[in-house]
């Protein structure tokens, strides 16, 4: 089978050259692969927070400087301050989380206890 020729004249200047026909014709591209692009993954939620400790006190008595009862819950507290006559007759310290040091309450924070205590 005889090859067929052509001449190409799309040189850069330096003539005309004489090729097969298969060279010069354009073969159409082949279809390109569809894009795809991958989704944003989704944020994963934040874990959840632990809910902090409950608090912890202490009830340290006036008069003697006895420690009645430290490093108890509230309802440990209440109880401890039950046999007490006044709520001035007693501190009462709650622990900070921060520096784990003892944090005397105001009257305030003490007769909100003490109120607990009458219940």
């Amino acid at each position: 089978m005889a090859k067929v020729w052509i001449l190409d004249t799309e040189t850069k200047g330096t003539g005309a050259n004489v090729v097969p026909l298969e060279k010069v014709t354009r073969k159409p591209a082949p279809e390109p692969e569809p894009l795809s692009v991958p989704r944003k993954p989704r944020p994963r939620p934040a874990p959840a927070p632990e809910p902090p400790p409950p608090p912890e006190f202490k009830v340290v008595d006036l008069m003697t400087r006895e420690t009645l009862v430290e490093g108890a819950n509230a309802r440990e507290t209440v109880t401890a301050l039950k046999p007490v006559r006044s709520v001035v007759d007693v501190n009462v310290y709650s622990r900070r989380r921060e520096t784990e040091e003892w944090r005397l309450l105001t009257l305030d924070e003490q007769r909100a206890l003490w109120r607990l205590r009458d219940r």
